[in-house]
């Protein structure tokens, strides 16, 4: 795919989920380097900038979509000529990609050792973390269930379970208005986040505060998993994330009820009282120790 393509099957939500988005971006970012045709670089670096704006206009809340692109244009910063420029850029993608799908599977490794024999697990949204964790902890032999929601209105959750039950996994997929229902026979709810805000704050698919909210109600642990690029640094600065809104029409056709004002927030924000831990690939932390994390990405970069 161009990077056009990339974008509009982001926006689209064709190509979905926090990470894979991320990977989306970076190859994007790669693919303009390598089919650049000009001659200057200061050029070169300016349409690199505007492809990497158009990418992270597609999804504003992802801080993963917006810290794939930085670390990858970090590659054209320090090149000395379009050559080099060109060959950086492919580079810290092919990078960034690798340590995306690295992280992924430590977390599954680390996540899967909190879910115990006979726990019955509740899941929100198509959470490639959350999933490879469950997943992973399956397939070390663990005896488990899992309660999925619809994750309306794009109903992701669909996917969530043909994930799940092609991996063998027991699966029951309810309304999301059925989690406080259900909640009393939950172990452990086990999630994603698009965004992890300084204060411990997790922004995630609409519907994930009331889930916590439910079970913080019931005493029921809340697991989420994110890697780090998933920390946002502008949140240091006391910058809000921004809950994305998508079109109504996802929700219902509004010219079937033009009376009616339709809000269609894509996530919401969970505090970190509601969180039990964060798995990361650099390990179990608290929500509130998100700041240390940034800070220490931030000194490292």
């Amino acid at each position: 795919m161009d990077l056009e393509e990339t974008a509009r099957k982001i926006e689209s939500m064709d190509i979905r989920g926090a990470a894979k988005i991320a990977r989306a971006a970076a190859s994007a970012l790669k693919s303009f380097a390598m089919d650049y045709d000009g001659s200057d670089i200061k050029q070169f670096r300016d349409e690199l900038k505007m492809a990497a704006s158009r990418l992270i206009s597609t999804r504003p809340t992802a801080v993963s979509l917006r810290n794939a692109v930085s670390i990858v244009l970090k590659g054209a910063d320090s090149a000395e000529d379009l050559v080099m420029a060109r060959k950086n850029i492919a580079t810290r993608a092919e990078e960034f990609i690798t340590n995306s799908e690295k992280a992924l599977n430590t977390i599954a490794e680390i996540g899967s050792k909190r879910i115990k024999e006979n726990d019955i697990l509740l899941t929100h949204c198509n959470s490639s973390a959350a999933l490879s964790t469950i997943i992973k902890a399956h397939k070390d032999g663990k005896n488990i269930e899992v309660y999925a929601t619809e994750s309306r209105p794009k109903r992701q959750g669909y996917i969530t379970i043909r994930q799940l039950v092609d991996e063998g996994v027991p699966t029951t997929l309810i309304v999301d208005s059925a989690v406080r229902h259900v909640m009393p026979n939950v172990d452990l709810v086990i999630v994603g986040a698009d965004t992890v805000a300084s204060n411990g704050d997790v922004i995630n698919k609409i519907g994930t505060s009331q889930i916590a909210l439910c079970a913080h109600e019931a005493r029921v642990p809340v697991m989420v998993c994110a890697e780090t690029y998933k920390f946002s640094a502008e949140t240091l600065t006391g910058e809000i994330v921004k809950i994305e809104e998508r079109d109504v029409n996802e929700i219902v056709r509004q010219k079937d009820f033009p009376k009616v004002r339709i809000f269609n927030p894509v996530f919401d924000v969970t505090p970190p009282e509601y969180v039990d831990v964060i798995v990361t690939e650099k390990g179990v932390i608290s929500p509130y120790a998100a700041y240390e994390i940034i800070k220490s990405l931030n000194s490292d970069s």
